[in-house]
């Protein structure tokens, strides 16, 4: 059993918590907290030990009543691995993992060069193996990485055009985003996200621009792609195929992002949690050598399941297609 801790307890981390719990080779050994807010209460139910970064924290914790079960150095003793969600504070924690001898695994708010090495598992899961730091890409990164990946596979991509509509921000977070208004983020083209899929796929030929709009549940993505092979056909098929990714129907009332993600409330995933990609299906379209098509990126939660890849990539695991399978299956994925 590969020991793992949670070093923040946000959006991604909880989830990443509450994964790890599902998988039958792991253990959650603890998560990191520094405030006494509802989700430290809420992790206290669930069982989930906590720990804190300093006395000041587990001070202000067990005020609160939160119980603490030690320090960040506690936590350390009984853990293998630590999963770094605190947001884009991964260089100021680095220093700790470091003098603690602890493989890390870093989010995508974080430069690449924290780790040398950023993750999809569909993309290049060989590389993370026996790390000691990975940095697992962005939410925007991981979409494009499967979609790209499993195209270029099937039809070959020459080039790539990707506009992001991205949510202004996360549903519970009501003290920031555009609240009347279309953001271009940023109005300097191209965006960062290009380069981004470049850590991972180092050849791919992708220029991206971004604007933020008022919606907090997911982001869509317009892809416009010159292929060697444009046949749109063999492209769905490639899409139906590939893990982690799901084609949606207008037709059959998939007509928005909140249709999406009302898909997976109804099937029961927690918090609504959509891991894959959603593609729609009649948005596949091939004009000459182009080929188009739009697809929901669910922020919160795509990039858990290779997190949890990531772990096992970082702690022995070779076989990502044995990873990638053991975590759709724990996690309810459809395929």
């Amino acid at each position: 059993m590969v020991r793992v801790s949670v070093n923040g307890y946000g959006t991604i981390g909880r989830r990443i918590a509450d994964a790890v719990k599902l998988q039958p080779d792991m253990e959650l050994a603890g998560m990191v907290k520094r405030t006494p807010d509802y989700w430290a209460f809420l992790a206290m139910q669930k069982g989930i030990p906590i720990f804190c970064p300093d006395p000041a924290a587990r001070t202000r914790l067990e005020r609160a009543g939160v119980k603490v079960e030690g320090l960040l150095e506690d936590l350390f003793a009984r853990s293998d691995i630590v999963v770094d969600c605190s947001p884009e504070k991964g260089e100021e924690n680095k220093p700790l993992y470091e003098s603690a001898g602890m493989k890390a695994v870093f989010q995508g708010g974080e430069v690449h060069s924290i780790a040398g090495v950023s993750f999809v598992a569909q993309c290049n899961y060989l590389e993370a193996v026996g790390r000691q730091y990975v940095r697992v890409v962005s939410c925007n990164t991981t979409a494009l990485a499967r979609v790209l990946k499993t195209l270029d596979d099937a039809v070959g991509v020459e080039k790539g055009i990707a506009t992001l509509v991205r949510r202004a921000t996360d549903p519970e977070d009501c003290a920031k985003g555009p609240i009347d208004s279309v953001v271009p983020d940023p109005v300097e083209l191209p965006s960062h996200h290009a380069d981004d899929v470049r850590t991972v796929m180092p050849g791919m030929d992708l220029t991206t621009m971004a604007v933020k709009v008022p919606t907090t549940h997911m982001h869509l993505h317009a892809l416009a792609l010159k292929v060697k092979e444009p046949d749109a056909g063999k492209a769905v098929s490639a899409l139906l195929g590939a893990p982690r990714i799901l084609l949606f129907e207008s037709k059959k009332g998939y007509r928005s992002t909140a249709n999406m993600i009302n898909y997976a409330r109804e099937i029961g995933r927690p918090r609504g949690d959509l891991y894959e990609v959603g593609v729609w299906k009649e948005s596949v379209k091939v004009e000459g050598d182009w080929l188009y098509l739009f697809m929901g990126v669910h922020q919160e939660s795509i990039v858990v399941p290779e997190n949890i890849d990531c772990v096992r990539a970082m702690t022995g695991e070779e076989d990502a297609s044995r990873s990638i399978q053991m975590t759709n299956k724990t996690l309810g994925m459809v395929k």
